[in-house]
Formats: C-alpha cells, sequence, structure tokens
C-alpha cells in the first residue's frame, strides 16, 4: 500500500517531533535545576560545616559599632577567616534569623568553630570578657601600670594626674591611695580603665560604708576613712590572714595609748622613689608625714590598697595586751606585751639572724 506525504501528514510529524523536542528539552532543565538545586544544598550545607580558618588559639576578631552585615562579611573575608561568598553568608544569616541582630562587639575564635557558632555568638552579644585584677597591698602607682597593660582596653586616664582622676570620679581633694577594691574585674573591648576605677572605687565606698555600720564602737577610729587608712597598714604588715586582727589590736591599743604606731610600711611609702629595699637608722630618724616613728597617730592617707580582711579587722580587732610586734622571717610574727619582750623578739629574729 502506497503512503501519500501529505501536508497534513508531515505537520503532524512535525508537531509530533516538536513535543519530542520540547520534552526533552524540559526533562534537561529540570534535571539542570534540581542539579543545581542540589549543588547550592551541598555547597550550602558544606560551609555551614566547613570550620574557619582559625589560626591559633586566642584568636580573635573585632567589630565596629555601626557595621552592616555586608561589612562584617567583608571583614571576615579580609581577615581570611573565610573565603565563602557573601551570598552563603547571607543565606546562613536569613535561616538564623540573625541577619539585622549582629552586635558589635570583639568575639573569640576557636578552632574547629563554624560559621553558624559565630553568626550565633555575634546575634546573642557573647563578646570576650577579659579580666584585670586590682591586687590587695598594691599602691596606685601599681594600679596605673596594671590597667595601662591590660589588652583592648581603652586608656583615658594616661594623662590624667592622680588629682584629676579622682576628680573624674566624683572625689576630688582626695588621694587616691586605697581607695579602690582590690578585686578581679571583668570588661569589654570598648570599655576604658577609668570604668575599671569606678566600679572599683564604688565597691570600695559600699564595702566600707557596710562596715563601718557594723563596727565595735568602742574602737579609736572615728572616721570610715581613718580605717582604710589604718587597714592599709595592716595589710601591708601581714600576708597571713589570722594575723591581721591581732595587728589590728596592737595598733588599736597604741593609738588608743597615744604611742607612735613605728609601722615600716609607712616609713618606705614616705620615702617614695628613695627606697632601695632597705630601711636605714636615718631614714627612720628622717621626717615625713608617713614617717609613723617620728609622728603619732595616724599618716595622712592609705599606702595601699586594703582587703576586705583588712578593713574588718581594724573595725573588730583582736583584744589583747600586746604593744608589739616583730617579724620572725617566715611571714608571721611574734607579739610582745612589754618593750623587753619586744627587744628579747628583736635579738632573737633579727639580730641573732644577722650574725648567722
Amino acid at each position: 500500500m502506497i503512503r501519500i506525504d501529505t501536508p497534513r501528514a508531515r505537520a503532524r510529524r512535525s508537531l509530533s517531533n516538536g513535543n519530542a523536542i520540547v520534552r526533552t528539552l524540559s526533562i534537561v532543565i529540570v534535571l539542570a535545576i534540581v542539579a543545581a538545586i542540589a549543588w547550592a544544598g551541598i555547597t550550602y550545607l558544606h560551609f555551614t560545616r566547613t570550620p574557619l580558618n582559625v589560626r591559633a588559639t586566642g584568636q580573635t576578631v573585632e567589630i565596629a559599632r555601626g557595621e552592616g552585615f555586608n561589612g562584617i562579611v567583608s571583614q571576615l573575608r579580609q581577615e581570611k577567616l573565610t573565603d565563602a561568598p557573601p551570598l552563603l553568608w547571607r543565606a546562613l544569616a536569613m535561616r538564623l534569623g540573625v541577619a539585622n541582630k549582629l552586635h558589635a562587639g570583639e568575639y573569640a575564635l576557636a578552632p574547629g568553630m563554624t560559621p553558624t557558632v559565630l553568626l550565633e555568638n555575634m546575634a546573642a552579644g557573647k563578646v570576650l570578657h577579659r579580666r584585670v585584677t586590682l591586687v590587695d597591698g598594691w599602691t596606685f602607682a601599681q594600679i596605673r601600670q596594671a590597667l595601662q597593660h591590660a589588652p583592648k582596653l581603652a586608656h583615658d586616664i594616661g594623662g590624667l594626674s592622680d588629682q584629676q582622676v579622682m576628680a573624674k570620679l566624683g572625689d576630688g581633694g582626695r588621694s587616691p591611695e586605697g581607695e579602690f577594691m582590690p578585686d578581679t574585674y571583668d570588661y569589654v573591648l570598648g570599655m576604658s580603665d577609668l570604668d575599671i576605677l569606678e566600679r572599683a572605687h564604688k565597691a570600695m565606698q559600699a564595702f566600707l560604708a557596710d562596715e563601718w555600720s557594723k563596727r565595735d564602737r568602742s574602737i579609736w577610729i572615728q572616721q570610715p576613712y581613718q580605717a582604710l587608712v589604718l587597714a592599709s597598714l595592716v595589710e601591708k604588715e601581714t600576708a597571713v590572714p589570722a594575723e591581721r586582727p591581732q595587728i589590728a589590736g596592737v595598733f588599736e591599743r597604741r593609738l588608743k595609748l597615744g604611742m607612735k604606731l613605728d609601722t615600716d610600711p609607712s616609713v618606705i611609702f614616705g620615702m617614695g622613689a628613695t627606697y632601695a629595699g632597705n630601711i636605714r637608722k636615718s631614714d627612720l630618724e628622717t621626717d615625713t608625714p608617713y614617717n609613723t616613728y617620728m609622728r603619732a597617730g595616724l599618716p595622712p592617707t592609705p599606702i595601699a590598697l586594703p582587703s576586705r580582711a583588712a578593713i574588718h579587722a581594724v573595725l573588730h580587732p583582736a583584744a589583747g595586751d600586746a604593744l608589739y610586734f616583730v617579724a620572725k622571717g617566715d611571714g608571721t610574727h611574734e607579739f610582745s606585751a612589754t618593750l623587753a619582750e619586744q627587744n628579747a623578739a628583736v635579738r632573737k629574729y633579727i639580730l641573732e639572724k644577722k650574725k648567722q
């Protein structure tokens, strides 16, 4: 049978072939889309699970105030923490719902940290907290030095005198010695040394006021500031906790009797830069406002940071009859009620040891 190739037949064949091509192209397009989606998904998952390029323990990243999301990602790329394109970071931020919630500050980085953890930390404001410690017995000069060397702490007091610093703290006219609570203080990027001093000053004022309200009412001290001064002497005389009330008791009795305190740490403070590691007889005979061998009563200001325990001790001194003490050489002291006993203790623990 002979088939005649009519125009209608040719049209049907053409339409059929066209439909086949369209179907093929559709399949190819769908497969390409599926492949692209799969590739994008795999790339995204790989990105979220791949650790940042943290090169060392202790590494941090600092995000400035007002920095937008694009700027943050650009910074991460510039610091070579990531080479992932911004689109992946944006996708992750959108999924986490944090794109517009990232906080400024310094963030700790750790080996193995992923982009997800970093963005979550930034959104939660989990900035790095650093610490600086003000130590019992420190002078204000030592406090200044510690704050100067505290990493990432802004320095607002560098060009200020001690008097100007106290004026900034609202306590102008008073010496800074002993005015700050020895403790460990947290701080974050953006805080300054003045912020630390303000917190330490308020902590000392609050503690002193509370302790003063609970003081032994029979003591010689009549003002909270006198307690601060005397506590600084106790602090420098001993590092043995159990001895603080005893030494406070000796000072208390000497003050009530009008005896000079005869305390070496105060003399040393008054010597300033001339102190070379030992006290000579001539130093004890050189009059300064802090020479308690020559002047009765308390020195004019504290000589160091008193601890909480030292403040408590001077406001609750131990009872007894001791009026003297001498260092044994092992960190503790021998207490005596009479000058004869004191002289014997001096011969035993100082003069005889010098002969050895």
